[in-house]
């Protein structure tokens, strides 16, 4: 029997990948909203928007208001996405515990999604750093490589561009590395391959999997990432979300689904999945002209299902 985290964190980041995904501009307010609700279910870490121009993304625009909320909650862990140097400075200033910036292993997609080569985003984060640095800062960098098991612009992406990128990262000054399927291309036995040797790179240092379930395998490809000793994963509320440059991509492995099936399966993550499915009921409402994803809610929980006695540990208070 292969041997799993007991514990395993979901970073919720719905309100980042999701919502940058789609038409609907969800109101400040509604975000706070899932925010706060998302705190009440037990989640402790929320990606809640990224710094860049309104102007290409006004789904994320509030960004700033939204990370000022989510840190007067005690205990939630508040990342955003940078894709520059500009962005990172805002990010330090909003005191954000952690700052994503994405790589894409993929020339072509890095191209087309960054307007920089990997290797001119590597050295954009040495940039971060010594921003972060200089200005005597606490905020974790994350360097997340994204099309780390194949590009729909590319194709094959060589594992060991995969791994160069993230020895590079974490020697231009990155706190944290995490990789992703953006495109969904990932089967199981490729990500067990390549987690652990990422593992062997960057140790504790490799924080995060992130999986889209374009093919229906993302739960399958967490179960992998699982068998090597990653404990935290990226998951949107109903499966929102996904590439624009993966056409027909279905989203993101769904929040619910992941607390469901680790918690069904003994893993302790902290999460209330009742609460979670009726917020996911709520984001459902304001977001009912776009397709969502998932199937618990639309299933329920088993009757055999013992896990959804635990309920969040901590009240909603502020700091």
């Amino acid at each position: 029997m292969p041997s799993f985290p007991s514990r395993v964190v979901i970073r919720e980041v719905g309100l980042r990948d999701g919502l940058q995904s789609i038409q609907t501009v969800l109101p400040t307010e509604k975000k706070i909203e899932w925010i706060a609700d998302a705190y009440a279910a037990g989640q402790r870490e929320i990606e809640v928007g990224s710094f860049v121009p309104a102007r290409l993304l006004p789904q994320l625009a509030d960004t700033a208001e939204l990370v000022a909320y989510a840190k007067t909650l005690r205990g939630l862990f508040v990342s955003v996405l940078v894709p520059n140097l500009k962005g990172a400075e805002r990010a330090i200033d909003t005191q954000a515990d952690l700052m994503l910036v994405p790589l894409s292993a993929s020339r072509a997609h890095s191209l087309a999604n960054l307007r920089k080569t990997p290797d001119e985003v590597i050295a954009e984060v040495a940039r971060i750093r010594a921003a972060r640095d200089a200005a005597g800062s606490k905020t974790l960098i994350e360097g997340g490589i994204g099309t780390a098991f194949g590009c729909t612009i590319q194709g094959a992406v060589d594992q060991a561009d995969v791994l160069r990128c993230m020895q590079a990262l974490l020697d231009a000054g990155a706190d944290r590395v995490s990789i992703a399927d953006t495109v969904g291309y990932a089967n199981p036995a490729a990500v067990r391959d390549l987690f652990e040797k990422a593992r062997r790179v960057a140790g504790e240092r490799f924080w995060c999997g992130h999986f889209h379930d374009t093919r229906g395998l993302a739960l399958a490809n967490v179960y992998a990432a699982l068998e090597t000793g990653v404990a935290r994963f990226d998951a949107t509320l109903a499966g929102i979300g996904g590439c624009p440059h993966a056409p027909g991509a279905s989203g993101n492995a769904s929040s619910e689904d992941l607390a469901f099936m680790l918690a069904d399966m003994g893993i302790e993550t902290g999460i209330d999945i009742e609460r979670l499915l009726t917020l996911r009921a709520k984001v459902a409402q304001w977001l009912s002209t776009e397709t969502l994803h998932g199937t618990l809610w639309l299933a329920g929980l088993p009757k055999t299902f013992n896990g959804g006695a635990t309920r969040a540990a901590n009240p909603i208070v502020t700091a």
